[in-house]
C-alpha cells in the first residue's frame, strides 16, 4: 500500500504538526504534500526524515509566504494541483484546504480534521472583527474572499472517503458544515517523560500557548493581575506587544521554549491555566501528565479531556474576569483534592500509543472496505 499525507502548510509548529509527526511514524515511507514549507518556521524538524513536497506557491517571494492570508484566493487552486495517481492511500491532515485535494477513484482519501476552516465558518464575524476589516473596499474583497472559499471548502468535503474528527467538538462542525459523519480518534500526546514526574510544585502558575488573540490570554492576565499570583507565560506570536503591556510584574514572559525546557515548567507549576476554547487541546493533557490540575474555559475539546474537581475546575466566562478568578480561588481553597496520580492516568487515555493503536485500526479496517467494495 502505497500511502501519501497532506498537511495545510509546513510554516510553524503547533499541535497539528506534532500529529503529523506521529502519523508519519505509521507511515515512514510516505511524502508529506504541502502548500508552503517554512524550515525556519518549523526549526529544522522536518529536514531529515521527511521527504516534503510544496505545492508551486513556494515559488513566491518570501514575504508573500510569510502573509499566507494574502494567498487565501490562491490555495485552492493550489491544493487541487497536486498528483495523486501512484498513491493507493492518502491521508490529510487538514484544518483548512488540505482535504481539497484530488485523488484518483482507486485512490482512499480519508482525513484527520483538526476543524473545518473557522475563518471561513463558525469564526466568520469575529475573524474579521479582530482583524478590524471594516465594510470599506478592502473589507468587502476580503468578504468576497471568504465567501467564495465557503463555497469551494462544502463541495471539496465531498473528495474525502472518511473522515477522523479530533473531538466531540469538531465532529459536530464536521455534520453541521459538511454534512458527514466521523470516528472520533483524539490526537496523540507525547506524555511519557512526564509522566515521570515527581517534583513538588512550585508557586506559579502556568500558560503554554501560541500568542494570538482568539486564545483569550488576556482574560488569564487580567485575572491574574487581580490575584497577584504568579503567572508563567511561554509562547509567542502577534499579540505578544499588547499582552505585555497589560501584563503587571507577577506575570512573565519566557517566549519560546523547546520541549525539554517547556516539560521542566509544566512539571514544576502549581497548576495550568487554558484560557481559550480549542479543538482539542493537547496541553491540558501534557499538564495532567505531569500531575498537574488544570483551570480551562468550559467550551471545547478541553471538556473532553478535564475531570472538573478531580483533575482541573472550569470556568465559564470569556468577557469577564471574575469567574476565573473565582475559579483560580477554588482551587487554591481545595488543591489537596487534585490527586497527581489521578491527573496522569486521565492522561493516559490520550497517549500516542493509543492513538496508534486507534489510528492504524481505523485506516486499515477502511482501506479493506473499500478494496472490497471497488
Amino acid at each position: 500500500m502505497k500511502v501519501a499525507i497532506v498537511h495545510d502548510y509546513l510554516t510553524k509548529l503547533g499541535g497539528a504538526e506534532k500529529v503529523l509527526q506521529t502519523i508519519h511514524e505509521i507511515y515512514p515511507q510516505a511524502p508529506i504534500y504541502t502548500l508552503l514549507y517554512d524550515k525556519k518556521g518549523t526549526r529544522g524538524i522536518f529536514e531529515s526524515e521527511y521527504k516534503i513536497i510544496s505545492s508551486k506557491l513556494q515559488n513566491l517571494p518570501g514575504f508573500l509566504r510569510r502573509r499566507s492570508r494574502l494567498l487565501l484566493s490562491k490555495f485552492p487552486r493550489a491544493i487541487e494541483e497536486f498528483d495523486f495517481s501512484q498513491f493507493d492511500l492518502v491521508i490529510s491532515s487538514s484544518n483548512s484546504f488540505a482535504h481539497g485535494v484530488i485523488t484518483p477513484e482507486k485512490t482512499l482519501h480519508i482525513t484527520y480534521c483538526y476543524s473545518p476552516m473557522r475563518y471561513s465558518w463558525d469564526w466568520a464575524h469575529n475573524y474579521l472583527k479582530e482583524n478590524n476589516i471594516g465594510m470599506g473596499p478592502l473589507g468587502l474583497y476580503i468578504r468576497s474572499i471568504i465567501s467564495k472559499i465557503r463555497l469551494w471548502d462544502y463541495n471539496a468535503s465531498k473528495r474525502t472517503d472518511e473522515w477522523i474528527a479530533i473531538s466531540k467538538t469538531v465532529a459536530k462542525r464536521i455534520l453541521k458544515y459538511y454534512r458527514k459523519q466521523s470516528e472520533i480518534i483524539y490526537p496523540p500526546v507525547d506524555i511519557e517523560e512526564l509522566l515521570k514526574n515527581d517534583k513538588k510544585p512550585k508557586k506559579y502558575y502556568l500558560i503554554v500557548s501560541r500568542l494570538t488573540q482568539y486564545k483569550n490570554i488576556d482574560l488569564a492576565i487580567k485575572a491574574f493581575n487581580q490575584l497577584e499570583i504568579p503567572l508563567y507565560i511561554i509562547g509567542e506570536g502577534a499579540d505578544e506587544k499588547r499582552l505585555k503591556s497589560i501584563a503587571k510584574e507577577n506575570i512573565k514572559f519566557l517566549g519560546w521554549k523547546n520541549d525539554q525546557e517547556r516539560n521542566s515548567f509544566l512539571s514544576e507549576c502549581r497548576a495550568f491555566v487554558f484560557p481559550g476554547e480549542d479543538d482539542f487541546g493537547l496541553t491540558p493533557v501534557e499538564a495532567m501528565a505531569a500531575g498537574r490540575p488544570v483551570i480551562a474555559l468550559n467550551s471545547g475539546g478541553a471538556t473532553e479531556t478535564v475531570v472538573s474537581e478531580k483533575t482541573g475546575e472550569f470556568f465559564n466566562q470569556t468577557d469577564e474576569i471574575d469567574d476565573l478568578v473565582k475559579t483560580v480561588r477554588k482551587l487554591e481553597k481545595n488543591y489537596s483534592s487534585y490527586k497527581s496520580e489521578v491527573c496522569k492516568n486521565q492522561a493516559k487515555k490520550f497517549s500516542e500509543e493509543v492513538f496508534v493503536t486507534n489510528f492504524k485500526n481505523y485506516i486499515e479496517k477502511k482501506y479493506r472496505e473499500f478494496k472490497n467494495e471497488s
